[in-house]
């Protein structure tokens, strides 16, 4: 018969990037910390989905729609920085390095898998582009053969609108992904990004 530590390890080694070991770790160090810690991320946990929600405009995670990005007067409303997922705005925001509003897809092209344009928030972003008057929108996506298809997939959506389309440059790996990138390589990205044509 199954424990309840077996099972918060199970639960925990079901998380990305967590294996068994390290799932037991975690489970061992919640049970031997302060029960008042073990309390409180229970009870952040259990109203996550309450408290959480979706940006109507961008699709970042937030308590408050819409976001307190898209709300910042003070940035850059001419430019858009496309990202495959709404921990990636986290990503870029830490570099300090884009003034700008943030657009998430929800995931990539990738027809192997049963992705398509429409299964994602491209039609979403072809719109903010035309509504809100974009003169740049930057492809910030992992640079792998779903990301590159993805990214020439928007570039062509957005030829007939004029704005400029430019990806990350160099300094992210091939194979990579933006939540396990540095802040300074990020920057440097951001910074030496270039045009598609």
């Amino acid at each position: 018969m199954e424990t309840t530590l077996d099972t918060l390890i199970t639960l925990f080694a079901k998380l990305p990037g967590i294996g068994k070991k390290s799932a037991g770790r975690l489970a061992y160090h919640i049970l031997e910390t302060n029960r008042n810690y073990a309390q409180a991320l229970g009870d952040t946990l259990h109203c996550l989905h309450d408290s959480v929600k979706q940006c109507s405009v961008c699709g970042c995670w937030t308590e408050s729609d819409p976001c307190d990005i898209c709300c910042d007067t003070s940035r850059d409303r001419s430019m858009l920085c496309v990202v495959e997922k709404a921990q990636d705005v986290r990503v870029i925001e830490e570099s300090r390095e884009f003034p700008g509003r943030f657009h998430v897809l929800g995931g990539l092209i990738a027809p192997l898998d049963g992705i398509n344009p429409d299964d994602l928030a491209i039609g979403a972003l072809l719109k903010r582009v035309r509504e809100e008057k974009i003169s740049e929108v930057i492809l910030a996506l992992n640079p792998t053969v779903e990301g590159d298809t993805t990214a020439l997939y928007i570039q062509r959506q957005l030829q007939e609108t004029g704005t400029s389309v430019s990806r990350l440059a160099s300094g992210l790996p091939a194979g990579g992904e933006l939540e396990y990138t540095d802040r300074l390589t990020l920057a440097r990205s951001l910074r030496g990004r270039i045009v598609m044509r």
